[in-house]
């Protein structure tokens, strides 16, 4: 189950990240309060995994996570770049994610 915790984790992650970048997100109290209620939930659920996975590995799943889905959200909303290489290093995280989940018991 600290799997899905860190999942959800990573997954509030993004949403907040998302959110911060929205335009007006602080000028406009809904989405403050979705930012914030993101960012509390991300901590929460981190806790939550944190208390079955190792530190370093649920740290790092939940900031990988966090950055994938800033960047797939980053092209898809805001034509963010596509470069090759910064697919390339972004792929690396990505393996780095995948060889932590298949390494830690």
């Amino acid at each position: 189950m600290a799997w899905v915790w860190l999942a959800i984790a990573g997954a509030m992650e993004v949403a907040w990240a998302v959110g911060l970048k929205h335009p007006g997100a602080m000028s406009r109290p809904w989405i403050a309060t979705a930012v914030v209620a993101a960012m509390g939930a991300s901590l929460y659920f981190l806790w939550l995994a944190m208390r079955t996975l190792p530190l370093g590995t649920s740290y790092a799943v939940w900031t990988g996570i966090g950055t994938l889905g800033s960047v797939i959200f980053g092209i898809a909303l805001y034509g963010e770049s596509m470069a090759p290489a910064r697919l390339g290093f972004v792929a690396l995280i990505f393996i780095g994610i995948s060889g932590l989940y298949w390494v830690t018991k």
